[in-house]
């Protein structure tokens, strides 16, 4: 193969009016794509979760107060709708999943190199200019990876796929607090900073060797055209009404924005609320409880995603939201190691809630689903409005009276769960894709055709070549 073929054979450009069989994808053909895939989960949670740390530390190198420090939050998840709803939802519709992909990539490097010469001049502004940039990146990974997960493979197990790869997501948010806590909470100001820079600089050269792996790499692209056929598949046509008409995927893009603001709230503060009710705590030992934090969140995902095996995912998402609801309340009065404890299991409960309002609001959307997937996540956007005003109630009333702000969205972020299993015009897509058996029998119905096993880009784009083995194996 020349260097021409080469280039033509990695080409970005799908065409999404064009059946490829990948909605059609088994269990076993899925587990590459999903394993490379699941390696951005776990890269953006170690962002975020580095975020929740830097939260803190920068209050105490640079300063400032908790409201203020919220703005890593606002810049952050502020720039997600931009990729979401603009530039990544372009890509996602007019190239493809792969392509999106590395334009995320390629955000999130170039604004880690550009935090290293902010971070050097003492710029918060700049910092968060670069973190802008960096979530712009992240947003547009989401905007992406999030719902080819729950599309590659069969439909039936899209919950549990986004859950167990959002596990990884999970385990990055345990790592990160931990590293902070040694790299950045142990040092004088000075060098602690120091540490920032390499840290980035770490960080920038992974995500673009990373965006070269992709670039390298044979997945299956799923059109427009595969969710319409998936969508029939399963009878849960929602795809039949125009977009603007899919209330569903609104009302999931309204309980995503309230969740996650709520999550991004707690875990922001989280340092702050146990040096307030632990006097005698560090921030070195308050970081740490913080990683402990995040492992009972990443745990709940692994737990969520074997219950959801055996009930309903539905039914999990609305026990889990309403029992952070029930633990968040008492830990608004509660101090020292009774409120801590509540807010670990608050975190444990939070763990299943983001990916299944993802999968569950995706649901039926068909040709919808790209574009759809973009408002979902740009509920993400959540985390730069409730982050700052739990910060200004904390910094009046003390961060444990603050936990009051999360609770009022978490209440509303429940009449989605409320809704997709009381209300049939939620329940019903939900529930017909938990049965169908799309993706389930296809390896034993290319057995009976004579079909041999073939590497999974050959199964995706090219089914002339199908055609021909289908026909030679049945004459």
């Amino acid at each position: 193969m020349g260097f021409k073929d080469f280039i033509q054979s990695r080409s970005l450009k799908v065409k999404d009016n064009k059946r490829t069989k990948a909605a059609e994808l088994t269990l076993r053909e899925s587990i590459y794509p999903i394993a490379l895939v699941t390696i951005l989960f776990f890269l953006w949670g170690f962002s975020y979760g580095l975020l929740d740390t830097l939260n803190k530390h920068f209050q105490n190198t640079l300063h400032i107060t908790k409201a203020r420090s919220a703005g890593l939050q606002g810049a952050y998840f502020g720039a997600y709708p931009l990729a979401s709803l603009g530039h990544a939802n372009w890509i996602l519709r007019h190239y493809g999943y792969r392509a999106t992909f590395m334009w995320g990539l390629f955000l999130y490097g170039v604004g880690a190199f550009i935090a290293i010469p902010c971070i050097k001049a003492h710029s918060f502004g700049g910092f968060c200019t670069a973190i802008a940039i960096v979530g712009s990146g992240l947003g547009s990974l989401e905007t992406a990876a999030n719902p080819y997960i729950t599309v590659c493979g069969p439909p039936k197990y899209s919950e549990l796929r986004i859950n167990f790869s959002q596990a990884f997501n999970g385990i990055g948010t345990v790592i990160a607090p931990v590293l902070g806590s040694y790299v950045f909470f142990t040092f004088d100001d000075a060098t602690a900073l120091e540490n920032v820079q390499w840290v980035y600089v770490a960080i920038g050269i992974f995500v673009f060797l990373l965006a070269l792996a992709f670039f390298l790499s044979r997945i299956p692209e799923i059109t427009d055209a595969d969710m319409a056929f998936q969508a029939t598949e399963t009878h849960a046509n929602a795809d039949d009404k125009p977009f603007w008409k899919q209330y569903r995927l609104f009302h999931a893009a309204f309980a995503q924005f309230c969740y996650t603001g709520a999550q991004i709230a707690i875990a922001s503060y989280f340092i702050n609320y146990v040096r307030d009710t632990q006097p005698w705590s560090t921030d070195a030992s308050a970081a740490r409880f913080l990683s402990g934090a995040q492992g009972a969140f990443a745990g709940g995902r692994f737990f969520g995603s074997f219950i959801m095996n055996f009930i309903r995912p539905r039914w999990v998402f609305l026990a889990f939201l309403t029992s952070c609801i029930i633990f968040i309340g008492p830990a608004i009065t509660q101090e020292g190691w009774t409120g801590m404890s509540l807010l670990y299991v608050v975190l444990f409960f939070e763990s299943i809630c983001f990916p299944t309002i993802v999968a569950l609001g995706m649901r039926g959307l068909g040709r919808h689903t790209k574009r759809g997937s973009g408002w979902i996540i740009a509920g993400v956007s959540g985390g730069a409005v409730v982050p700052p005003l739990t910060g200004v109630a904390a910094d009046n009333l003390g961060t444990g009276r603050a936990m009051v702000v999360p609770l009022v969205f978490f209440v509303a972020a429940l009449s989605y769960a409320v809704a997709v299993n009381f209300i049939p015009a939620y329940r019903d897509p939900a529930d017909a894709f938990s049965v169908t058996e799309v993706g389930m029998t296809h390896d034993v119905e290319d057995e009976e055709k004579g079909i041999p096993e073939k590497m999974v880009d050959e199964k995706l784009g090219e089914s002339e070549h199908i055609s021909d083995n289908v026909t030679k194996g049945t004459s």
